[in-house]
């Protein structure tokens, strides 16, 4: 495997991994999972502040939307597999910008 496939690899589970914590730990704090609905607050401080939050807690509300949708409504193999591409590369951009941050920052090498 290549450094650069690798280094791509890594950067989709760090970002579904920060997904999942962000997407759970709102979960935990307001007690009702996240979801796009933040943004339908109307225009206030909340649905600005929505913004951040989704970008990088999307792939992981997709991938959930996307996995009961399957149980429940039966839907089909293509939606649910375009779903997880759309989930992936959006993981695979926030997993690198975060990566990108953490090295500007000097936290990693």
């Amino acid at each position: 495997m290549s450094p650069e496939a690798l280094n791509s690899f890594f950067s989709l589970c760090i970002g579904f991994a920060f997904a999942g914590a962000l997407a759970s730990g709102y979960q935990a704090f307001a007690s009702r999972p996240a979801g796009f609905g933040l943004l339908n607050e109307g225009i206030a401080p909340r649905a600005f502040a929505a913004v951040p939050f989704l970008v990088f807690a999307a792939p992981f509300i997709i991938m959930r939307n996307t996995l009961m949708g399957v149980k429940v409504e039966r839907r089909r193999f293509e939606f649910v597999m375009m779903a997880t591409i759309i989930a992936g590369f959006w993981s695979l951009m926030s997993g690198t910008f975060f990566l990108m941050t953490l090295r500007a920052a000097g936290v990693l090498a």
